[in-house]
């Protein structure tokens, strides 16, 4: 077989299973018809490539069921209005008005457990001017290399919001990998205080236990801003029209690098990027964070706050003891 034929094989090889697990996913509700479906389409692809001829016809028509398929599959529209998990009840957006802005449904849940908790929200405004600083957040539960990673913007006199971008689960269900490749949740941005989007993860998540690291991103005050304006942007673009999240493209690290755009100093892409676990070490790697001079195995073990966020408890002054370390050595 020539080496054209073999690439084209798999080229056609990958859209069919592609094909198959979206109508599995994606399809019917009854979960009988959809593996009909999917087993259906998988052999009429492999149907048209045996049986038809010249060989040119068959990869024709297998490309045209493929092309009917996926433009069925980009039809599927996200929705703003489903029966939402409580933690992801509200969407948060913000009114603009010069420097001060006002960002709405803030999430500050008091929990006993990861599962037991009182819904809680509020709103605040924030100074522009007064913004001065951004940490990476990185949340560690299965081995160094994947981590779910956020922001946190400080604001002075010691106020701080974090903004997680994860998916939007409905009532019932759980978050699956492999489904995330499809059109099986709605992007959100969790915008939350400090006690709730970090200390849920050092103090109550226990199944499996999680070790968050919180690392100072170097920035000019311009730079920032405009960073937290494009966070800002996509929350007020999600409250008028939804999107799919996505495990590759769209998801809690490769936001934040389409957000960093925004500045002509944004951080070169890099596979680390996809491998979230190492994006601290890229940005130590890439002079990004404030490091005082330390090694990145050093920084790490002083970026470490379970134990300091699990001393504290959820108190009023939480952001700031898990960062009276970091603060003693500067």
């Amino acid at each position: 077989m020539r080496p054209g034929h073999l690439v084209f094989w798999v080229v056609l090889l990958a859209t069919t299973v592609w094909g198959s697990a979206a109508l599995w996913f994606d399809g019917p509700a009854s979960r009988l018809l959809a593996a009909l479906l999917a087993a259906a389409y998988a052999l009429a692809t492999l149907a048209a490539l045996l049986m038809v001829r010249p060989m040119r016809r068959a990869y024709g028509g297998a490309l045209v069921l493929f092309a009917v398929l996926l433009g069925w599959w980009l039809g599927i529209g996200p929705s703003n209005d489903r029966n939402w998990q409580p933690e992801v009840a509200r969407l948060a957006y913000a009114d603009i008005n010069g420097d001060l802005v006002t960002v709405h449904n803030i999430r500050n849940f008091d929990y006993r457990s990861e599962t037991d908790y009182t819904p809680a929200w509020y709103d605040k405004t924030y100074d522009l001017r007064q913004l001065e600083g951004v940490d990476i957040v990185a949340s560690y539960w299965m081995g160094p290399d994947i981590a779910h990673v956020f922001v946190s913007f400080a604001f002075a006199g010691g106020n701080h919001l974090a903004m997680s971008i994860e998916t939007r689960t409905e009532k019932g269900e759980g978050y699956d990998t492999i489904k995330g490749f499809f059109r099986q949740y709605e992007l959100y941005y969790v915008v939350a205080d400090e006690r709730d989007a970090i200390g849920l993860r050092t103090n109550f998540r226990r199944d499996p236990p999680e070790d968050v690291y919180v690392y100072r991103v170097k920035g000019s005050p311009e730079a920032l801003q405009k960073f937290f304006l494009s966070y800002l942007s996509q929350i007020n673009a999600l409250k008028d029209q939804p999107q799919f999240y996505n495990t590759l493209t769209t998801n809690c690290t490769t936001n934040i690098w389409f957000n960093s755009l925004v500045n002509p100093e944004h951080l070169r892409l890099s596979w680390k990027i996809f491998a979230s676990g190492h994006v601290p070490e890229l940005l130590h790697e890439q002079g990004r964070l404030e490091d005082d001079g330390l090694p990145f195995a050093e920084l790490a073990q002083r970026a470490h706050i379970n134990a300091r966020a699990q001393a504290a408890g959820i108190s009023a002054d939480f952001s700031r003891r898990i960062r009276q370390v970091e603060q003693a050595k500067k």
